[in-house]
């Protein structure tokens, strides 16, 4: 089967409820509680997703001994114009780090970091 690179993705946040609310705000997404078969410990809210359509799905997962980080691997957002998601991220509680620019044939991204200290970017084509 030929897919992308990436088929899902965890972003670890120390207080799931403020990394909801954030998420939910800035990407108008809604989450769905999803559980670990591994651990019941874990705390996990997935982005509501559609398998059938592009892209990868990925939750918000609170972990014992597992927190954010600034630095790490990045996850963009895709989404219509980076700029509409980017106004929202200040009064959500975030802190937009390089506001939207253009990157060429690819289109556009914004760089921001979440209420828990993890940078995530926007992209769009817009």
């Amino acid at each position: 089967m030929q897919q992308n690179a990436v088929g899902w993705f965890d972003i670890y946040v120390n207080d799931m409820s403020r990394a909801e609310t954030f998420y939910g705000t800035v990407l108008q997404r809604e989450f769905e509680a999803i559980s670990d078969p591994s651990d019941t410990s874990v705390i996990m809210k997935a982005f509501v997703t559609d398998m059938d359509h592009y892209g990868a799905g990925g939750a918000l997962v609170k972990r014992e001994g597992v927190g954010p980080v600034t630095g790490g691997t990045m996850v963009y957002f895709g989404v219509e114009d980076c700029a509409a998601e980017e106004s929202r991220v200040e009064e959500s509680g975030g802190k937009v780090i390089n506001p939207k620019m253009s990157i060429g044939k690819y289109g556009f991204v914004s760089v921001c970091m979440d209420t828990e200290g993890n940078l995530f970017g926007l992209s769009s084509f817009q």
